[in-house]
């Protein structure tokens, strides 16, 4: 394992990031429990929470790839492919208006990322 614990970092860093929004923005509009019905702050809450969601599951899945293959290179591209989905996703969720371009194209890279762990895991696990 010495691909996807840098991803992985990576990764954690934008979580961080994402979290003191969320808190900075509950600061600001005074709302200590939930969303308190304001737009911001749910916003701010679901770009956390849909991080929060997706990416465990993602990393766990490079996590099987790597060690169970031997392609470095396919590793690369699934780390790669879920932090630039997650980036994506966050700024394409924070705008006001919001952009859905970069909102789909980075839900489109992490559900590409996930099917396609899975997929060479099955294939591995099925095909001696």
């Amino acid at each position: 394992m010495t691909i996807l614990p840098v991803y992985a970092a990576l990764l954690a860093l934008l979580f961080v990031l994402l979290s003191i929004r969320t808190i900075r923005t509950r600061h600001s509009r005074k709302v200590a429990l939930g969303h308190g019905d304001d737009p911001a702050m749910l916003r701010a809450m679901r770009v956390h929470a849909n991080f929060a969601e997706y990416v465990p599951l993602a990393l766990l899945l490079i996590y099987f790839v790597e060690a169970s293959s031997q392609t470095p290179w396919l590793v690369h591209l699934l780390g790669s492919a879920l932090l630039l989905g997650r980036v994506c996703h966050a700024f394409g969720m924070s705008r006001t208006p919001e952009n859905f371009r970069y909102r789909v194209a980075g839900m489109g890279l992490t559900f590409a990322v996930i099917l396609m762990s899975a997929a060479h895991i099955l294939i591995t696990a099925l095909l001696p």
